[in-house]
């Protein structure tokens, strides 16, 4: 049995510099002016100072309170509200301001709504598309499971983006404490049927560790998530948002995530970004350009 940790009591590699200054100001403030949400301020990102100071973001659409009530997340839960029409064409023109490269979408989920979210991951996508048209950054959308909908999987990879993501999280022995709400072969099922829709289509998925798991376990999603295609994959230390959410199991050393990352890319993973402080978006446009992937 693994000993929890204290909440308070971090290890030095988890110690977190803040970074961001001038830049990541205005790139709040012009954040607030769209009426956006990032991801990275509402889930509580080590990461968000840094990001903000390179001008990175991911856009969290749809609202910001999940129909979910995953035990690691502190994105607020509840009723969330009707989605905003104007929303797409706030992204694209933050898209162009910040002149990305690189594009991350993602959202809460909304199994309020009939497919989920999926039309206006799609409305996003094609904003970008036609205000970007000239320099078209890649654009990768990291989206729920949709309760399974394969309409609304095929409704976001109309809209072409270069990259589809969907976290795993964690392996399939926690689910019921830590998603209750999720299913590990609905996700996994997501992520394979994007490759029957479209293959030339990225896929990615992630997952935390430290939540309990065996070093096994997880080489174990590893190898489920190459089963099904998957091409990209991050792996990252949970840190929990507070004293009321899942516990820390463990806070698990650099030296294992080297090995996580050797493992993966030895199963055939294009791209491993693996790391105590390493979250789904981060330096998510490394992928492409390590990649050289063509056209």
């Amino acid at each position: 049995m693994i000993k929890k940790e204290s909440f308070d009591k971090k290890p030095e590699w988890l110690r977190i510099r803040v970074s961001g200054g001038a830049v990541g100001g205005e790139v709040t403030g012009m954040l607030r002016d769209l009426g956006l949400h990032t991801v990275c301020e509402e889930a509580g990102c080590p990461n968000c100072g840094e990001c903000f100071g390179r001008k990175a973001a991911a856009f969290m659409i749809l609202g910001r309170v999940c129909t979910r009530g995953c035990r690691f997340c502190c994105v607020e839960k509840g009723t969330p509200a009707a989605p905003d029409a104007g929303e797409p064409e706030n992204v694209a023109r933050a898209v162009e301001i910040l002149e990305l490269g690189h594009v991350v979408i993602t959202s809460v989920t909304r199994d309020d709504l009939p497919d989920g979210g999926a039309a206006h991951f799609a409305a996003v996508t094609g904003a970008i598309r036609r205000r970007m048209s000239g320099n078209p950054p890649r654009i990768e959308v990291l989206v729920p499971d949709f309760k399974g909908d394969f309409d609304a999987l095929k409704t976001v990879a109309a809209a072409r983006p270069d990259i589809i993501n969907h976290n795993i999280e964690t392996v399939p022995g926690l689910y019921p404490a830590v998603r209750p709400q999720a299913d590990y072969r609905r996700s996994l099922e997501l992520l394979g049927r994007v490759k029957e829709i479209n293959p030339a289509i990225m896929t990615k998925s992630g997952i935390m560790v430290g939540l309990g798991e065996t070093f096994e376990e997880a080489l174990g999603v590893f190898s489920d998530l190459r089963r099904v295609g998957c091409e990209l994959l991050t792996v990252g230390q949970y840190l929990a948002p507070s004293k009321g959410h899942y516990p820390v199991a463990e806070y698990v050393r650099p030296e294992v995530f080297d090995e996580y990352k050797r493992r993966a890319l030895e199963m055939g993973f294009l791209h491993v970004e693996s790391g105590p402080l390493v979250r789904s978006s981060y330096m998510a446009e490394r992928a492409c350009y390590d990649l050289h992937r063509p056209e």
